[in-house]
């Protein structure tokens, strides 16, 4: 079945690098209008696509996000689609246990949970008005195990981005909005560029 995007929209988080910058290409193939959101900027071909409406954010900076999601909205009417790839995996800071930073891990949970909940707080409305949407969030296979690597923030994040995101599916459901968690494995990102230079840190 060939499924019909005429019209749609999303918007997807950290969509400049990784998997949310591979998430854009994909769309752009579907004539998706997107909003791609990140704090650095993706590769110019993606700049040049009339599918993709860029704008650089720091999404911890919730009024600025609020407002460039309003515009995005006021420009076309409806939401369809959220996919949140946002995250940091810090294997020199996050530290585990006796070595822990508290500081680290905050920050850590601001930027891969607390802009989860940023997102949603915006877009559920909008798609709640619409009776129609799907929210997709990254987190990690980490999230279902423990680790003899220092990054226990970032699978604590994680961990808590499955919760939430199935307490949204509950409470979303009856307005034809979905909420889901793909767990990915180790995927070849910049994130993990420290394998090719140490293997053991597999």
């Amino acid at each position: 079945m060939k499924l019909n995007f005429k019209g749609k929209t999303a918007i997807v988080t950290g969509g400049s690098g990784g998997v949310g910058l591979s998430t854009v290409k994909e769309l752009i193939k579907e004539k998706i209008h997107i909003l791609s959101l990140d704090i650095k900027s993706p590769p110019n071909k993606i700049l040049k696509s009339k599918y993709v409406h860029f704008q650089k954010i720091d999404l911890t900076r919730f009024k600025e996000t609020e407002k460039i999601i309003n515009n995005f909205y006021k420009k076309y009417k409806s939401i369809d689609y959220l996919v949140n790839t946002t995250g940091v995996l810090w294997f020199d800071k996050d530290k585990s246990a006796e070595e822990m930073d508290l500081d680290i891990w905050d920050r850590v949970f601001e930027i891969n949970l607390k802009t989860m909940a940023y997102l949603v707080k915006i877009i559920l409305p909008k798609m709640k008005k619409n009776r129609f949407g799907s929210l997709v969030h990254i987190a990690s296979i980490d999230a279902l195990s423990g680790d003899d690597k220092p990054q226990d923030a970032y699978g604590a994040s994680k961990a808590a981005m499955i919760r939430f995101s199935k307490s949204l599916a509950i409470q979303y459901g009856s307005f034809n909005i979905r909420s889901n968690t793909i767990l990915p494995g180790a995927v070849e990102t910049p994130m993990q560029e420290r394998w090719k230079k140490n293997l053991k840190a597999k």
